[in-house]
């Protein structure tokens, strides 16, 4: 794609825009439930998504249709796992705080976590059908709800991911999103790959 001022310009915006945070999907069985997670990443400014396939089907989250990201994968950054157990030891070495979506009477409500506690954020989405794994749930270090108030008990990934994004995109903005951002290297390395793109 041609390398116009005003093309620099959007770049230079989007990466200014990009937070300290990971999405991780476990198990995700149908990529078109990923491909709309992988849209949400990129309006809120979260560049890494790391996708765990222990039991499920592999798929390459890079090669994947439009339909549902709105290409939106084409701008973002994968790391592949073949275990949690190597998806949460990669993060707590790079000193991540990792936060699960869970079904149990420990979790806590999505209203009442500070997401501006900690900068290195890990937020975990699970299968559609069995969501995160027993031993993602034991290993994370928050575990979290959305309180539902109808008679079903849970919404579907793709939702549940993004209001999440949302509200800790909302409260960083509202603590000074600079404080978020991404180190300066990360960020000068983004732009030229995505300049490149």
């Amino acid at each position: 794609m041609e390398r116009t001022p005003e093309r620099t310009e959007r770049v230079r915006n989007v990466v200014k825009n990009r937070q300290e945070a990971i999405l991780v999907l476990e198990d995700i069985h149908d990529p078109h439930n990923a491909q709309a997670v992988i849209r949400s990443c990129d309006c809120f400014g979260v560049q890494k998504i790391y996708v765990i396939f222990d039991k499920e089907k592999q798929f390459n989250p890079e090669r994947m249709g439009k339909l549902a990201s709105s290409s939106a994968n084409k701008w973002l950054s994968y790391e592949i796992f073949t275990s949690t157990q190597e998806c949460f030891k990669k993060l707590k070495a790079e000193g991540y705080h990792i936060i699960g979506t869970a079904l149990r009477e420990d979790a806590g409500s999505i209203y009442d976590f500070d997401f501006t506690e900690h900068k290195k954020l890990a937020l975990c989405f699970g299968n559609e059908h069995a969501g995160l794994s027993d031993y993602a749930v034991d290993n994370v270090d928050h575990r979290m709800i959305i309180p539902m108030h109808g008679m079903i008990q849970s919404l579907n990934l793709s939702v549940t991911a993004a209001i999440t994004l949302f509200e800790m995109t909302r409260q960083r903005r509202a603590k000074g999103f600079e404080d978020f951002s991404l180190e300066n290297s990360e960020s000068d390395a983004l732009f030229q790959a995505m300049i490149e793109k």
